[in-house]
């Protein structure tokens, strides 16, 4: 991995498996706003950085050399040979194959795992659009000015102990819908001690799915896609029902169960389940896949 600082700029040369329009449009994170064909902006880790990935290079600004190798390089999984990892699932598996050359470039982002757990709280039955409006008014109504000098401008997610001063019926006016409840419940049990997310790095993963489970509105995906894509445990496969009619499809029948996915899934794809998860959901969704056709 070849990048140098120029200016408010760090420049990565050649970059190898990435494709910022497959990891950002993969379903995996919300706070993105697409400015022309292969630029973006994200928010995330209470930040905000442009991205422009051009033939041989990606252009990350504004950020410094320090900054960059701090949080971005994290955050984007930048020190992973995904080559292999393509290489591992796609060897004997041909519909891995497919959807591994469909969207060659993801990769799996480590998210802050609050501003995480929410978004996919919030995400239930919602199109990404209305995902990223609803985090938008929450950052907007509960949330920190990114900069105050700015009269109009972008807002940090807020904390909880932020999110915890609404009520329902505030969280209800941020068109969180049936959700508030889920929100107000998730605040309650950080901020009185209940539930520590930064204690979760160090638990089993199943101990820390039961953590996740606690919360109100939080069911197994939820808690899996947090697991994934904020603590990186990368054995977990989300079951969403795009995976569900990927897996029915092409791999284990029409009338099997979630649990039985998950366990096909933890046999067949081991500790790389979470990127075959990714390859898989995106090419079923983007393919409308349909496990009656």
């Amino acid at each position: 991995m070849n990048y140098y600082a120029l200016g408010e700029q760090v420049i990565l040369e050649n970059p190898s498996d990435f494709n910022i329009e497959d990891i950002l449009e993969c379903g995996q994170c919300f706070r993105y706003k697409k400015i022309t064909h292969q630029h973006y902006q994200i928010i995330a880790h209470g930040l905000k950085l442009f991205i422009h990935q051009e033939k041989h290079r990606v252009v990350f600004y504004p950020t410094t050399m320090d900054v960059f190798q701090k949080i971005w390089i994290p955050y984007f999984d930048l020190k992973r040979n995904y080559g292999q990892i393509k290489t591992k699932l796609s060897t004997e598996d041909p519909i891995l194959a497919e959807a591994i050359a469909y969207k060659p470039g993801i990769r799996l982002l480590r998210q802050d795992p609050w501003e995480c757990l929410i978004s996919f709280i919030i995400s239930q039955n919602k199109r990404i659009i209305h995902i990223q409006q609803i985090i938008g008014y929450l950052s907007e109504t509960f949330g920190s000015r990114m900069d105050a000098n700015e009269e109009k401008g972008d807002y940090i997610f807020p904390t909880p102990q932020q999110l915890g001063k609404g009520t329902e019926e505030d969280i209800r006016k941020c068109k969180a819908g049936f959700r508030a409840p889920y929100i107000v419940d998730a605040c309650m049990k950080i901020n009185d001690g209940e539930i520590n997310l930064d204690a979760l790095y160090e638990y089993p993963t199943e101990e820390a799915r039961k953590e996740l489970l606690k919360i109100r509105g939080v069911g197994p995906k939820i808690a899996d896609c947090v697991l994934l894509f904020a603590y990186g445990r990368y054995e977990v496969f989300p079951t969403d029902v795009w995976i569900e009619r990927m897996m029915k499809k092409f791999y284990v029948g029409d009338k099997a169960s979630k649990a039985e996915i998950q366990q096909y899934a933890a046999k067949q794809f081991g500790d790389l389940g979470g990127f075959a998860q990714q390859y898989l959901f995106y090419y079923g969704r983007e393919k409308q896949i349909n496990e009656n056709k």
